[in-house]
């Protein structure tokens, strides 16, 4: 009964050495994707900055644009 009892136990531990081994393998997997999510981010972040700075130089333009208009109108009528 001894020699069987022993068996199982090498099985099992043989079993537990694997799943430690997946674990670790599984953990280096996540290691490396959080890295690939936390640079997305930051790449995301980055565009959003940009497109901000983008449309606000933009709208200054437009902004700017429209006043010049608005200066260049007149209702007064020009005597000829």
């Amino acid at each position: 009964m001894s020699d069987e009892f022993e068996k199982e136990l090498d099985k099992l531990r043989n079993e537990l050495k694997k799943a430690e081994n997946k674990k670790n393998e599984l953990n280096k997997a996540n290691d490396k994707l959080q890295d690939e999510v936390d640079s997305l981010w930051a790449m995301m972040d980055e565009m959003t900055k940009s497109d901000i700075e983008n449309w606000t130089h933009l709208l200054d333009q437009l902004e700017a644009d429209t006043a010049e208009r608005a200066l260049m109108v007149t209702k007064k009528k020009a005597d000829a």
